[in-house]
């Protein structure tokens, strides 16, 4: 019953800005990780940000610090990841996933970590 669901994707010119969006269901009672992972074409998916939904641990990429931000409203069960000064190789198919395994949470949810519900995904084009 685990359902994530990403918007916010687009195309965007470089220096721009997107804020994607995660709303997820079925991990609400219990702890978990949450976040967001990436991959462009001929290239290995790569940990973007992710967070603890309790703890609020949080991890980020070397080449997002700075530049990206999770936050997320309780309310709507919605993860967000602000995306300012976008670069061209920040172009990528962006997916928010999850993990709840004893693991995955007590290691901060590093996205080292096998990460198991996925959602579908939403495009992030950054042109130069």
């Amino acid at each position: 019953q685990v359902q994530l669901v990403e918007s916010g994707g687009g195309s965007v010119q470089a220096g721009g800005s997107l804020r994607l969006s995660c709303t997820a269901s079925g991990l609400i009672s219990s702890n978990y990780c949450i976040g967001w992972f990436r991959q462009a074409p001929g290239k290995e998916r790569e940990g973007v940000a992710t967070s603890h939904n309790q703890r609020g641990s949080t991890y980020y990429a070397d080449s997002v610090k700075g530049r990206f931000t999770l936050s997320q409203d309780n309310a709507k069960n919605t993860l967000y990841l602000q995306m300012n000064s976008l670069k061209p190789e920040d172009t990528a198919m962006y997916y928010c996933a999850a993990d709840r395994s004893y693991r995955t949470v007590s290691f901060g949810c590093s996205p080292k970590y096998n990460y198991n519900y996925w959602g579908q995904g939403t495009q992030v084009t950054v042109s130069s």
